[in-house]
């Protein structure tokens, strides 16, 4: 089995690019966690961006944290799957790319999984085993 690299690195880095944009517009890169990134509320700065603001009556600042727990959850998959990208961007790196993280250089990952999740990390035999 023969890998195209390439193709498969070209299709990872349009993808990271998507998840930065997607995640920019959910929040902001957190500078406490490298790499990592925060949900904002949805109109930074505004009278009830802020739940702690007494100008906004109750329903709007319950609206707001409600938005923003849902953009938090969002972010949180987001981050994952981005996380996920670039790890497999190293392993391109590292001539690692294509192999199994569970059964190691004994077992590639199946072209058609790759196809499907250029990300992948896992053959199907072990594609439920958390790494």
């Amino acid at each position: 089995m023969n890998i195209d690299m390439q193709k498969y690195e070209a299709a990872l880095l349009v993808e990271k690019k998507n998840l930065e944009e997607q995640l920019g517009h959910l929040g902001r890169v957190n500078p406490a966690t490298p790499g990592g990134f925060e949900a904002t509320y949805a109109e930074e700065g505004s009278e009830t961006s802020d739940p702690s603001l007494k100008k906004a009556d109750q329903s709007e600042r319950a609206d707001d944290i409600e938005e923003y727990e849902t953009r938090n959850a969002i972010e949180v998959q987001l981050e994952a799957r981005y996380h996920n990208v670039l790890d497999a961007l190293k392993r391109i790196d590292n001539h690692t790319y294509g192999w199994c993280q569970i059964s190691g250089e004994s077992h590639k990952i199946e072209d058609a999984r790759l196809e499907i999740n250029p990300a992948a990390a896992t053959c199907v035999a072990h594609k439920d085993i958390e790494i």
